[in-house]
């Protein structure tokens, strides 16, 4: 069945409660997306169209969680090929709106505070960028949300954007929010580069040498698997020896408050959970990765 495009909130209200009520439909799904899809968004839209009767994926390319202009022109808009793997996947409905659709009155007044968990990594890097992130996914939950409060709600979030991943979980169960949040597992292409829409931007030497990322991050969990010492330190030392990529910031923190984990975890043989978080620049472009640990 053909992929469906609706452009407003009321568009969208309608659409969903039309195909849940023609397919007698028990769920509905949501995929938030800022479009310019690849191979992880297209897991994103597989995983629920297996677990939903109606899935809708929406295409927001939101401004509030860019810092400078320059980058809000450059990223990329695709619509047309974005579709088309929506299309492919089985999903039902793509929500595109305009920026007037959803900031009516322009730039929000009273907007979602992402706290104390969005003050470091990703957040201390970039300021302000999760409060405008959470602000449109709450929205977005908003409009998602089954036509005519018909059945189970679920929305989908990558694993790669780990930070925001943990803030839309806190977010949801801290303000009551009726809908599962549910992770995907990070995709890949074969030699380890997380995908990103930002890979498109790496030249061919850039793109090998952003590879010195997902292997530190493998180095440190094939440690934590062996209950051996994680040695950040010269998994850190990997990184920085590759000369195209400055890095932000590499640790080991608790996956649910972003806390670094004790020290002793570096020395002495690893336990329990953990999440590893990796930021750099490669040449221009800025990637992140991660990597769960569990003994």
């Amino acid at each position: 069945m053909p992929i469906q495009l609706v452009t407003t909130a009321a568009q969208l209200r309608t659409e969903s409660a039309r195909l849940l009520t023609e397919k007698r439909g028990t769920s509905q799904g949501l995929v938030p997306t800022m479009g310019a899809l690849h191979e992880g968004h297209a897991q994103l839209a597989r995983t629920a169209v297996a677990e939903n009767d109606v899935v809708v994926a929406s295409i927001f390319v939101n401004p509030l969680q860019f810092g400078e202009a320059v980058d809000l022109d450059r990223y990329p808009r695709t619509l047309e090929a974005d579709l088309a793997l929506l299309e492919a996947e089985g999903v039902d409905l793509a929500f595109a709106p305009a920026v007037e659709e959803v900031y009516p009155g322009g730039e929000p007044l009273v907007r979602i505070t992402a706290g104390v968990l969005a003050d470091k990594w990703e957040g201390a890097s970039r300021p302000g960028h999760f409060d405008g992130a959470l602000t449109v996914v709450a929205k977005l939950l908003h409009y998602g949300l089954p036509g005519l409060g018909q059945g189970t709600y679920r929305a989908y979030f990558g694993q790669k954007d780990a930070q925001q991943l943990t803030l839309v979980q806190r977010m949801v169960a801290d303000l009551n929010f009726p809908v599962e949040i549910v992770p995907v597992p990070i995709v890949r292409s074969p030699d380890g580069l997380a995908l990103s829409s930002r890979n498109r931007f790496l030249s061919a030497e850039e793109r090998e040498a952003a590879l010195v990322l997902s292997r530190a991050l493998r180095l440190v969990e094939e440690r934590a698997n062996a209950h051996e010492p994680l040695d950040l330190d010269s998994a850190r030392a990997l990184v920085e020896s590759q000369p195209l990529v400055e890095l932000d910031y590499f640790d080991v923190v608790d996956p649910r408050t972003l806390e670094p984990l004790a020290e002793n975890c570096r020395e002495t043989p690893f336990r329990g959970e953990g999440l590893v978080l990796i930021a750099a620049k490669v040449g221009p472009v800025r990637l992140i990765d991660n990597v769960p640990l569990d003994s």
